[in-house]
Formats: C-alpha cells, structure tokens, sequence
C-alpha cells in the first residue's frame, strides 16, 4: 500500500518551526517525510534556507518516521563528507534514514566559485560520487582521481546496514541512469503520462526498491487563498530544465518570474481548496504505482495543512 509522507522545504520555513510541523504531521497520521536541501531559496518572497544536515538529527530524535534528503555531492559537499553525514545518520538511526542524490542547481553550487559544469559532465560526477559514498559506508578505504579527488579516505562510524541510496530524477533518461546505481527513485509531479514513462523509465532499465513521488500542492479553506498562496511562493519553480539547473541567484529567478500567471503555476502545484480533489490527485499518483509520495503544501504556514489532510485526506486514501 502507498506511503503518504510530507515534504520539509527548508527554502520556504524556519528550521524551529519545521521541526514542530514534522512532530505535527506525525501526530496527524502521515508516515513518512523528506526535506530538501539547498544552500538559497528559489525566491526572495521564500527568504529562508537553513542547513538540512544539522536539522535532520533533531528531526530524527524528535519523531519517529523515516527521513530521506535530496542532496548533491560533487561541488558545494565533498562525497567523502556526504558518506560521513548518510554513515552518522544510519548509526544514530537504524533504518530510518536514506539519502537522494543528484546532480545539482547551480542557484546552490555557485558558492565555491568553481565552474558549473555541463549536464553530462555533472552527471558523470554524480556517478563517481555514488561509487565513492558506497564503497566508504561499506568500510573500504576510498581514495579516487577523476572528477572528484579523495584521498585515503574511510569512515570510522558506519551502520551496520548502509542507508539506502536514491535516485533523484526528472527525466526518463537520468530515471534510466539511476537503476544502474540507485536502491529506489525519487521524482516531482508531472503529467501522469510523463510519470508513468518515469517509472517505466527506472523499472525497464533495472531499477530495485521503492519509486518516490515528491508532489507539490496549495490548499486553503477558499480558492483564492490557495491560488494566493501558491503563485506567491511557487511561481519562480515553473520553470523546467535547463533554467532551473543554470541561474545563479535568487533574484535571477525573480526577475524570471515576474510575469508567471496562476495558470501556469496550476501546472507545476496541485492548487484546490477541495480535500476531495486532493484525494483523487492523490489516489491517482497511487494508481501508477508510487510506492510513497511526499505532499509538499508550499505555504509557509504548514499547520492548517497538516490538520485538514490528517483528518480528511490521509483517511479517505486508506
């Protein structure tokens, strides 16, 4: 039966009042959540971006689900770091915990001052970082000369188990690529006709475990504040591949969303005031095989939320 979790956007919400939503969504009956993890927000009218490391141990120590982050090694985080943050995290929280990884946005890597790659050099990073995280959370001593440089690296405190490794997708291409490696997959709402040629995608080339669904939706006791609602906060993450992997700045993406309209923010958000309608989304996304699917209500305010879908939602889907 499909998992119903809930999404922590660090962009978009205090990391003190995320943490008391997450003992909320709990509370309300939602098994299972993930956050994001970026260094800036994709607006100024989001205006957070706290550190999802740091946040996840008290998040893991103040609920009892299981947590997953989506993260990208290569630039701002060396892999080798990134296998000691997933090895803590599996140690102090067995079977709790797994990581999705990515190739990044440039809105977050930008902060070295290295060049940002190309894609596919970026995604023939991402793999090299892959090899490197497991063979480090399977005790080996790693050092590596490519795109990435370790050096005689090994970890110390390792769980027993290695948490499981995701893949993070929004193409059939880099679905496809991820079965080589992944222990499960991880996408963001689309048409039903691109997500079922998603998880066709994964399945078809190999992929093993779980296929994720992170789905972004407004709601709100009436239309207009949901519509509000979602064209404030979501308006500058219309935009697919390749701006939203390539613009620097919060303000880039400001100024290219200065004329986005409800309407096409209604493309990439779930946005009705109707719990019903909620639940047929919802039921739908189940009905083409997502074994969990994260809801990302993309207010700032995520109590109300928590509290409609915990007593109307949640119920109905199961």
């Amino acid at each position: 039966m499909t998992e119903y979790g809930i999404h922590a956007s660090h962009e978009q919400i205090p990391p003190a009042d995320l943490l008391t939503a997450m003992i909320a969504a709990e509370r309300a009956g939602f098994d299972c959540a993930m956050c994001s993890d970026h260094f800036s927000p994709w607006s100024e009218r989001q205006g957070e971006s706290a550190f999802a490391w740091s946040w996840l141990g008290a998040a893991l120590q103040a609920t009892g689900l299981t947590f997953g982050v989506v993260n990208a090694p290569g630039q701002r985080y060396h892999p080798a770091v990134v296998a000691q943050a997933i090895g803590t995290l599996g140690a102090m929280f067995p079977g709790r915990f797994w990581a999705a990884l990515g190739s990044g946005e440039y809105s977050n890597e930008h902060i070295t001052g290295e060049q940002w790659p190309r894609k596919e050099v970026r995604d023939a990073r991402l793999r090299e970082c892959v090899d490197v995280i497991r063979d480090l959370l399977d005790g080996k001593t790693v050092t590596h000369d490519g795109l990435v440089t370790v050096d005689r690296a090994r970890l110390w405190t390792r769980p027993d188990t290695p948490p499981p490794l995701i893949g993070a997708a929004v193409s059939t291409g880099t679905a496809a690529r991820c079965a080589e490696w992944a222990d499960g997959l991880v996408t963001v709402n689309a048409p039903e006709d691109h997500l079922r040629e998603m998880i066709a995608a994964y399945r078809d080339a190999g992929g093993r475990g779980p296929v994720c669904l992170q789905v972004h939706l407004s709601w709100a006791p009436t239309e207009e504040e949901a519509e509000a609602i979602a064209h404030d906060q979501w308006r500058s993450n219309v935009f697919g591949p390749p701006v939203s992997w390539d613009l620097e700045l919060v303000e880039h993406f400001d100024v290219v969303s200065e004329h986005v309209t409800v309407e096409q923010v209604r493309g990439v958000v779930n946005v009705s005031a109707d719990l019903d309608r909620h639940v047929d989304w919802l039921r739908g996304y189940a009905d083409l095989g997502f074994d969990r699917v994260y809801l990302h209500h993309v207010g700032q305010d995520l109590l109300p939320f928590i509290d409609a879908f915990g007593a109307k939602v949640l119920p109905a889907l199961r």
